[in-house]
């Protein structure tokens, strides 16, 4: 398949698709009044269709005040006159997706990345419900930019320890900007904090879910208001409990490649139970001058601890040697905490405005392991595995950005970048009382800075026409300490960076985008540091087989390049509606991906499989992504007001060194779907809704002879709301419908065996019930 072509047959699909749909929208009249920059309808409120969730709906006006229900306890909320979420969409020049509080809280989630997989060209890894980092586009781990507030989220961060209830809205952005930063290739996820000046809340949360036997209860507590005049805070605190029961079955096959005989054949049963809580705390105290001045501290807290028990069967039915064990148990803890401080001072000199930001960060993970394997019917182990970590990341950062309006429509933006990190590792691994890591040491340290500045322009031509020109450099220098010595990585990119949005008519609701990009992937501090990780279930100093490889990061590794294209044509309804179709292309430089060899290494007597990242050469990538959010009387005059969601990505990509089919970017489905509907009951107090996600399986060739394999995902969840009255919130969410097997496994091919490797995982459906109060 040639490359440029696809993406001009897509681009053509996309314009097809959409001049359909604009003219099937065009035989039903909206009301005057009704187009996308509209004033808000009281009657309306709380059912457009950018979701239900239940919560009291206010009517805003451009003084900043609103209209608060009058049933019940007079509630009074105070709003900025921030845009809608779409009209902040619409008039960005850089394609931007804007989630409000709405959609947030709809289906009651517990944490960040339950949300984000429903989201427009969002996957997620790992099996439903215990996925990983959100990646955009389908691509791997680092491809995507994670920013809180912002900024860069510190390392080690997961937005597993963020609650839905302490963010604002969240911004998706497919194609980088220079302030926001260009070391996004897939995309851009900024997840905004609860803002104070919004409106003022004193809510209470109260949860209770349930999943296979396990229960998991959580509060939070959010309170925004004012002190006098000039402040403005803001508090959210959460806390947790998470008890969950994971099953999964390991089969491991080797096979003789000229006989076909079967040489190994094993199956491990495994199960885990863990235990989790924890508490988040998040505020805002502001400031805010008469001239426009204003500053803002942003203290973060986050803790959690957990256990996990882990217990195994092993049985092999065909082996040229024993089985290492017949039952294997588990004992694992751990302590995650982090504290995060960030300041603002916003200050106006003439019509120049200048942002200086600084936070710092200190986070620790310390976690224990203990590992026992055992023989048929004995209790005296025949190995202890003891694994102890303790790491700590430190971090700083400043910023500063200067911003002037000019009467020529040009909005000046320029701006510089300092940010420092550290992280020093202390692990101690032990085999029956003996050190398997000797020669590395106990300690590891690492330390990154990062130094970048920037300057962009935006402005309009005239109504119909406005464009963004960006120029951003970035130098980043690792340096590395272990028992082998230092290590040292020093590298800079010059990023361009060009969009425009065209609007067919100015007050119309159709206009085209596009961005020109060059964007990248800097190596992290853990693909750097070449200290091993090793196999537990084949251990060191023995051998090892190639698909339980041990692993290793790589000092040498360069920087992955990436120039893209994005073109997007949209349509915006009433109601928060809109048609979109996005194509997108992607050409990749020294692209980074683990590869899997036998070594010699100074860890083992004998040569073992060794998962290294490396820079393998050039790749592409590209896909389609539509999305369609719409009420169904737009375009069925008696249809029920149903609210549908819906969004279809479908990407492709090669990598120039491997030969042969699939030869995809790692991690890489070859598509995602999201479909959902929500309704609110006439004459009842009643929202109901439910959402399906589907991405299918694929095979990934890795190299000649290495190949991954990932099997289908099915998520279906559902949601109730009943509102009991003004101030009280019933919420029933049902996560995970559909449960099934979710598969992955891996096939290695030496000269001699095929070896295979396959996971068999399957997660319980998860039951939530909620009240929210409005105090």
């Amino acid at each position: 398949m040639t490359r440029m072509p696809f993406s001009l047959r897509a681009t053509a699909w996309c314009a097809g698709l959409l001049t359909l749909s604009l003219s099937i929208q065009a035989q039903t009249s909206s009301p005057p009044g009704s187009g996308p920059d509209a004033p808000p309808n009281p009657s309306n409120a709380g059912t457009g269709a950018a979701g239900q969730g239940g919560a009291s709906s206010t009517t805003s006006n451009r003084s900043g005040t609103t209209a608060a229900p009058t049933s019940g306890t007079q509630r009074v909320d105070v709003t900025s006159g921030r845009p809608s979420d779409q009209a902040e969409r619409r008039n960005a020049t850089a394609s931007k997706i804007v989630i409000g509080r709405q959609e947030l809280e709809q289906f009651g989630d517990s944490n960040t990345l339950e949300i984000l997989r429903r989201l427009p060209g969002i996957t997620m890894p790992g099996a439903p419900g215990r996925g990983g980092p959100p990646r955009m586009r389908g691509l791997g781990a680092g491809y995507t930019q994670i920013l809180m507030d912002g900024e860069r989220v510190p390392p080690g961060f997961s937005l597993e320890n963020v609650a839905p209830d302490q963010i604002e809205r969240i911004e998706i952005l497919r194609a980088p900007t220079a302030e926001t930063g260009a070391r996004a290739i897939g995309g851009t996820i900024n997840i905004v904090m609860r803002e104070g000046y919004r409106r003022r809340l004193n809510d209470v949360r109260l949860g209770l879910g349930h999943e296979r036997g396990q229960w998991q209860p959580g509060v939070s507590w959010t309170r925004n208001d004012t002190i006098g005049e000039r402040w403005i805070y803001n508090f959210t605190g959460t806390a947790f409990k998470r008890d969950t029961d994971d099953r999964n079955v390991a089969q491991t096959t080797s096979s003789d490649l000229l006989t076909g005989r079967t040489l190994l054949a094993q199956e491990e049963s495994a199960r885990a139970l863990s235990k989790r809580e924890g508490v988040n705390v998040n505020g805002r105290l502001q400031w805010r001058g008469q001239t426009g001045d204003s500053a803002l501290i942003m203290p973060m807290y986050i803790r959690s601890t957990g256990t996990t028990d882990r217990t195994s069967t092993l049985t092999q039915s065909v082996g040229l040697a024993p089985a290492p064990y017949a039952t294997s148990e588990s004992h694992g803890s751990g302590i995650f905490e982090l504290a995060r401080v960030g300041a603002n001072l916003n200050l106006r000199f003439g019509d120049t405005r200048t942002e200086w930001r600084v936070s710092a960060n200190r986070n620790r993970f310390d976690n224990q392991n203990l590992r026992r394997e055992f023989g048929a019917g004995s209790l005296t182990p025949l190995r202890v595995l003891d694994d102890d970590a303790a790491i700590t990341d430190r971090g700083a950062s400043l910023n500063f950005k200067a911003s002037r309006l000019l009467e020529n429509q040009h909005s000046l933006v320029s701006g510089f970048e300092v940010e420092q990190n550290r992280r020093d590792e202390n692990r101690t691994t032990l085999q029956n009382g003996v050190p398997l890591l000797a020669d590395f040491g106990e300690n590891v340290s690492a330390r990154s800075q990062r130094l970048a500045a920037y300057a962009q322009d935006e402005w309009s031509f005239n109504p119909q026409w406005s464009a963004y020109a960006g120029l951003r450099w970035e130098g980043i220098s690792t340096e590395g300490d272990s028992g082998l010595g230092t290590s040292r990585n020093r590298s800079s990119v010059w990023t361009p960076l060009a969009h425009t949005v065209w609007k067919f008519d100015p007050k119309g609701r159709d206009q085209i985008r596009v961005s020109l990009t060059r964007s990248y992937k800097s190596p992290t501090l853990q693909n750097l540091i070449s200290r091993p990780s090793l196999n537990t279930r084949l251990p060191a100093p023995g051998p090892n087989s190639a698909t339980q490889a041990d692993r290793a990061g790589n000092p040498d590794l360069k920087p992955e390049l990436a120039t893209g294209i994005d073109v997007a044509i949209e349509r915006y309804l009433s109601n928060g509606g809109i048609l979109s179709a996005n194509v997108f292309h992607r050409e990749l430089k020294d692209y980074i991906r683990n590869v899997t060899a036998l070594e010699s290494v100074p860890w083992s007597t004998v040569p073992r499989w060794v998962s290294r990242p490396q820079n393998v050469g050039g790749a592409y990538t590209q896909g389609v992504e539509l999305e369609a959010k719409f009420r169904l009387t737009d375009f069925i005059a008696r249809a029920p007001r149903i609210d549908v969601r819906s969004n279809l990505s479908v990407f492709n990509s090669k990598v120039d060194a491997v030969p042969g089919p699939n030869a995809r970017l790692d991690e890489q489905p070859r598509g995602t779907l999201n479909l959902g509907g929500d309704y609110r009951v006439p004459g009842l107090p009643l929202n109901i809704g439910s959402s399906v996600n589907l991405t299918p399986g694929y095979e990934t060739r890795v190299t000649e002879t290495q190949f991954r394999e990932v099997g289908l995902k099915k998520v279906w969840d559902a949601y109730a709301t009943v509102n009991l009255n003004p101030n009280t919130l019933l919420r029933l969410t049902a996560s995970n419908f559909i449960v099934r097997d979710y598969v992955t496994g891996s096939v290695v091919v030496t000269e001699t065996t095929r070896e295979a490797g396959r996971l068999v995982e399957r997660t319980p459906t998860n039951l939530r019930v909620g009240l929210e109060f409005k105090l």
